[in-house]
């Protein structure tokens, strides 16, 4: 809130000084153009034995030929300075074009005047956003159609084989088996990125009921059992009950992704680890594994869409999930931060008291 404050503070600010410098052009213009007319003015004045009328004898013409010369003298000047204060807003529109072309590297100059300095600075962000976002997306393209061929290719090569008669009933059970892992992969994709779109053009959060907060991270954690027994995972979730006003079926999305993603990271018979407790104002949800860690150059990118960090690990996912789960805490009005060092990896999960209510039990 206090950003938003700073921001609208400085565009207000910009659009002050853009109305002053318009104000002092026009100005500038008709004080030249009035010092102008004077001298000539004066000029003619002065010559006036020389000239074949007086203001006395034809004054009404001397008044049209000051209006006349007025005219000119104000025209000529707005069309000098004007290319020259209008430089930068062309400028500016030519840079507009190019981005609505597709030319995301479009940078542009528009000086060092107050105020249209500010508007340069906001095009330049506007324009290295959209790179970054396109850059994003072509990677994403690129990584998904790979991810979506390949089970669909494996899938296909796998029933070609097991329609042959010569393969045995215990080789079948297993290429079934490996079919079914490649349908699933293929729904998770399917469905993440729904949930994604969903999210993502939903502007206020609904559907909110009172729930009990722990017991649904627990679930969380029954639903995933069968992935973290194959590694082996010892678990710590012991905590106290707090309810949450929320709503559930989105807050199970976001426990049921950060906890498969620790999963998916953790090393063999590593510890998984759910806390959950008060944090002044806010209830606080961290949950922490042991593996390989997230440099922090991408703490901020992993919570991008389409971003998959490490490209040998993309087959562990595919960009997505980590964005909703963003999506989501936002909606709530909560925050959502990772930490990795030493070898644990924590996704800490804030939400605010004023949404929240809790209960603890404690435990008898």
């Amino acid at each position: 809130m206090m950003k938003q404050s700073k921001d609208k503070k400085r565009i207000l600010s910009d659009k002050t000084q853009i109305k002053a410098l318009f104000i002092m052009v026009v100005a500038a213009i008709l004080l030249i153009a009035l010092a102008l007319v004077a001298v000539l003015e004066y000029l003619l004045l002065v010559l006036e034995p020389f000239v074949y009328f007086s203001t006395e004898t034809k004054p009404l013409l001397w008044v049209f030929m000051f209006a006349a010369i007025s005219v000119v003298i104000g025209l000529v000047l707005t069309f000098i300075l004007g290319k020259i204060v209008l430089r930068p807003f062309n400028a500016l529109l030519d840079g507009m074009t190019k981005l609505s072309e597709g030319e995301f590297t479009t940078r542009i100059d528009l000086g060092n005047v107050a105020g249209i300095r500010g508007i340069s600075d906001k095009f330049n962000a506007l324009a290295e956003e959209l790179q970054k976002i396109e850059i994003l997306r072509s990677d994403f393209v690129n990584n998904f159609s790979h991810e979506l061929k390949t089970p669909i290719v494996s899938i296909s090569s796998l029933i070609k084989l097991m329609k042959s008669e010569e393969i045995p009933r215990e080789k079948q059970q297993d290429y079934l088996k490996i079919i079914e892992e490649e349908i699933n992969r293929l729904a998770d994709m399917t469905t993440n990125i729904l949930n994604l779109t969903k999210i993502e053009n939903q502007g206020i959060l609904t559907d909110k009921t009172e729930f009990n907060l722990s017991e649904q991270i627990r679930t969380c954690v029954l639903i995933l059992e069968r992935k973290w027994e194959e590694k082996e995972l010892s678990l710590d979730v012991d905590f106290d009950e707090y309810k949450i006003t929320a709503n559930d079926d989105m807050l199970k999305q976001v426990w049921i992704n950060l906890i498969d993603n620790a999963i998916k990271f953790s090393k063999p018979e590593g510890e998984l680890k759910i806390a959950v407790g008060r944090e002044q104002d806010k209830i606080c949800v961290a949950i922490s594994n042991e593996g390989e860690e997230i440099p922090e150059s991408d703490y901020a990118k992993i919570f991008q869409k389409f971003y998959q960090g490490d490209p040998e690990r993309s087959k562990d996912g595919n960009g997505i999930g980590l964005s909703i789960v963003k999506h989501i805490i936002d909606l709530h009005g909560g925050e959502i931060s990772v930490v990795s060092k030493d070898g644990v990896t924590t996704f800490t999960v804030k939400l605010k008291a004023n949404s929240l209510h809790e209960k603890h039990q404690n435990a008898d």
